[in-house]
């Protein structure tokens, strides 16, 4: 990513769709990276991820803040970062909510959005080849075999909690994919979960290693495929967000359940169901997919109206 001189409200947009991305991170089952796409930034994203390389570690142990700061992408990880932090602060509880009491709604909406930015991202594959129908279909039958597996019983040991940050951290910048999800499915959730709550730093400074690790080498990998692959790896992106929507599907019917760690049960197995009725419940549903569908289709004509007068 280039260095440029940006206007204060460049950083504010950022800020606000970093916002987007943390109230995403927030509900299970969504990933932040889903909506990074959505907004048009998954790229740059990667790229000042990139930026904290090898050369950039030298000049902050030398001391050298000036060339640091001049060598990475400090501004919009910071500005994006801020926006994330908003999110979860402020949004937590509320989402909380609505996800235990109205996961219809919530769920709908979030239908509304990955549905719209399909039809969106789709736009920026040049060339639909066979290649990348085969890869977009990898990418969809991968994670809709994903969110339906059931999480297994995995060793405590440091060797995996290291893994599990690393994995989990890999998953939340992909389209599709949710960390928390991918805990789940290593049998982590929990475990890390309690770690937090009882400030048991040495597992958390584990889990953390792995996600800097993680998060470092999986960028540059990524960003290396986007730059030679780039429609592949896109159609394999749209193709997780398509299969994703087995876990957004807003009607389920639970069928095995878990205590968390306050004790209360949380849907563990669930089938996808219709709506019972077309009643009141299903009716603001609909209308919610098509708010969700709707801004993200008024964001992708209002990122392409400022790239065109750029």
């Amino acid at each position: 990513m280039e260095k440029q001189n940006r206007p204060l409200t460049h950083y504010v947009g950022l800020t606000a769709k970093g916002f987007c991305m943390g109230a995403s991170d927030v509900v299970p089952g969504v990933s932040g990276g889903t909506m990074a796409f959505i907004l048009g930034i998954f790229e740059d994203l990667i790229a000042a991820i990139r930026s904290f390389d090898l050369k950039s570690l030298r000049l902050l142990s030398a001391l050298k803040f000036r060339e640091f700061l001049s060598a990475v992408s400090w501004e919009f990880l910071l500005s994006v970062g801020v926006g994330i932090l908003l999110a979860v602060f402020t949004l937590a509880q509320g989402l909380a909510w609505l996800l235990e009491n109205k996961p219809v709604f919530i769920w709908s909406f979030f239908m509304g959005l990955i549905l719209a930015s399909v039809l969106t991202v789709s736009r920026r594959v040049a060339h639909w080849r066979p290649g990348t129908w085969l890869s977009f279909f990898m990418g969809l039958a991968g994670i809709y075999f994903l969110v339906g597996l059931v999480p297994g019983k995995t060793p405590n040991d440091s060797w995996f909690l290291f893994l599990s940050g690393a994995t989990a951290i890999c998953a939340m910048i992909l389209p599709g994919i949710s960390g928390s999800f991918i805990l789940v499915l290593m049998g982590k959730y929990q475990y890390i979960l309690e770690a937090v709550n009882h400030r048991d730093f040495e597992v958390l400074l584990i889990v953390g290693a792995g996600a800097v690790i993680g998060i470092i080498v999986f960028s540059r990998l990524l960003g290396w495929i986007l730059n030679r692959y780039h429609d592949l790896i896109v159609a394999f992106l749209i193709g997780l967000m398509l299969g994703s929507l087995r876990k957004v599907w807003p009607w389920k019917e639970p069928l095995e359940s878990v205590a968390d760690a306050h004790g209360n049960m949380v849907p563990l197995v669930q089938a996808n169901t219709l709506p019972p009725c077309l009643n009141q419940e299903a009716a603001v549903a609909i209308l919610l997919m098509a708010v969700g569908f709707g801004v993200v289709v008024v964001l992708d004509w209002m990122a392409g109206k400022t790239a065109r007068e750029g």
